[in-house]
């Protein structure tokens, strides 16, 4: 087996987003379980990396300690050089707030809000005294990923694509430099995989950087890079190449020969 490349495509590159021995072991269990186990992984500005493996592997536990929304036991993570285990709980909530944005596969929403509602909420909770310009920026993305039609929905009276292209309406809000993304279209059909996934990837196209898990290979063949993760260690990875629709059927294929290959 190749040795994982945990480096961006370009080594010059600046880097968003570093771990270092990242480590996470839950005691609650008897005995402690070691669901990251040392990973080592870079992440260039403007890539797009997806986290891909098993079930059970730490896909989601790996996200969830990289984007600070869980502590790690051991080893670090830097935000653009910044040490995020360093800050306190206020902190890194700021962090997530102002920096970061986040599209997970339930949409989370507030089931008294409509939906133009949910997507201000964040913007006002970062910046309390610039509503004007918030609301600005709802509108602009509501417009910009086609659901503007359904700003004063309820959460109950829109299609699961509308309410992820919501999701990711919501995560760009604050306008973050990092989205992650966890399983963004696991109960989505086929066709509002794909509305998500062209959201997700002119976001991408623009000069966001994207950290995405996914168990689907249709949705990670549109990444720059994939990395594969086996019993919470990176084992391997494969570089992809820029996203072209017209190859998105061999890319798809490629990858999921790469998989087999790997016992996926």
């Amino acid at each position: 087996m190749t040795q994982p490349t945990t480096e961006p495509v370009t080594e010059r590159a600046r880097i968003a987003l570093a771990s270092r021995g990242l480590t996470k072991t839950f005691h609650s269990t008897d005995p402690p379980t070691r669901v990251i186990d040392g990973v080592d992984l870079s992440v260039a500005s403007g890539e797009f990396l997806v986290v891909m493996g098993a079930s059970g592997s730490g896909k989601s536990t790996l996200l969830y300690t990289i984007s600070g929304m869980d502590r790690p036991t051991e080893g670090s993570v830097l935000l653009e050089g910044r040490d995020l285990t360093s800050l306190d709980d206020r902190e890194m909530s700021r962090v997530r707030l102002t920096r970061m944005g986040f599209v997970f596969q339930q949409a989370h929403f507030l089931a008294n809000l409509n939906i133009g509602d949910n997507i201000l909420l964040p913007a006002l909770q970062a910046a309390p005294k610039d509503k004007k310009g918030a609301i600005a920026r709802v509108d602009a993305l509501l417009e910009r990923f086609g659901i503007a039609h359904v700003r004063r929905h309820g959460i109950t009276q829109v299609s699961g694509g509308q309410l992820q292209r919501a999701s990711i309406c919501r995560a760009l809000v604050c306008e973050p430099s990092l989205l992650f993304a966890d399983e963004p279209t696991g109960s989505l059909n086929s066709s509002m995989t794909l509305e998500v996934m062209d959201a997700l990837t002119d976001v991408h196209r623009e000069g966001t950087t994207l950290v995405m898990v996914t168990h689907d290979p249709g949705c990670a063949a549109r990444a720059d890079r994939v990395v594969y993760l086996r019993d919470g260690s990176l084992v391997d990875s494969r570089e992809m190449g820029a996203w072209r629709p017209e190859r998105a059927s061999e890319r798809e294929d490629d990858l999921i020969a790469w998989l087999r290959g790997l016992g996926f």
